[in-house]
């Protein structure tokens, strides 16, 4: 199995090496016959000003199998994404991981994000940090808006997640390949739970289509403070809703 690890990276020159030292350095998921998984890293500079793209160079140039992609233009987490995922399924991988660069969620927990799909029992999972993992403690008006964005995803998609906006998410390649990513900032989150709630894949069994199997896997959490670098605010929060209402209706 081929795996893309898709990083979308902003202004990160500080952290960036400390997450890709942690990420090289733990082993890719094995598959069912105890084989490793291929593993190639798409690093996306989204139009970062200090000296991340240098620093992506540099990686690029000391390990295969990772991959520089280059933003001219800071656009957004979504518009990173949307460039990863499209070099990504256009060199065959068969599932998506998505890892941001601020090291909020652990590269070595990749093998309890991935299990399900490499077992074959999801098509979808999205990492939860609120399903009893070790998480460090925060901004409490951050988990009430969480709680009320994932409810009225919820509400919409007829899921049952319990953290819409966790960046950590996996996809088999069937279930994104017809997925266009639009929106351009933290929006992509709820745009992604939406789409995925709406996409039908055909049952190898019964040729029929069925929904996307979707699980939830509890990861750690390790926040950064607004003083530490962390970028959204409470206009992303609107702009989550924003994005439920559009996206699912």
């Amino acid at each position: 199995m081929h795996i893309a690890v898709i990083i979308p990276v902003y202004n990160e020159e500080a952290l960036l090496p400390v997450l890709f030292d942690r990420l090289i350095s733990t082993p890719p998921p094995s598959t069912l016959d105890g084989s490793p998984c291929q593993r190639t890293i798409y690093l996306v500079d989204d139009g970062s000003t200090d000296g991340t793209q240098e620093i992506i160079q540099e990686l690029v140039e000391h390990h295969e199998d990772t991959v520089s992609i280059h933003q001219p233009l800071n656009m957004g987490k979504g518009a990173a994404l949307a460039e990863g995922f499209f070099r990504a399924l256009h060199d065959g991988v068969d599932a998506i991981i998505i890892q941001d660069a601020d090291l909020e969620y652990d590269p070595r927990e990749h093998d309890r994000v991935l299990a399900p799909i490499i077992d074959g029992r999801a098509d979808a999972v999205i990492g939860t940090r609120f399903l009893g993992q070790t998480h460090r403690v925060l901004y409490y008006w951050h988990s009430i808006a969480n709680r009320i964005i994932t409810l009225t995803s919820n509400m919409m998609s007829n899921l049952n997640l319990t953290d819409i906006e966790c960046g950590f998410k996996a996809f088999t390649r069937e279930a994104v390949e017809d997925i266009k990513i639009t929106e351009k900032r933290f929006g992509v989150e709820p745009e992604l739970i939406a789409k995925l709630a709406k996409a039908r894949l055909v049952d190898a069994d019964t040729d029929r289509r069925r929904p996307l199997r979707i699980y939830e896997v509890p990861i750690s959490y390790a926040g950064r403070t607004y003083e530490e670098g962390k970028k959204i605010g409470w206009k992303d929060g609107v702009e989550a809703i924003w994005c439920i209402l559009k996206h699912n209706l």
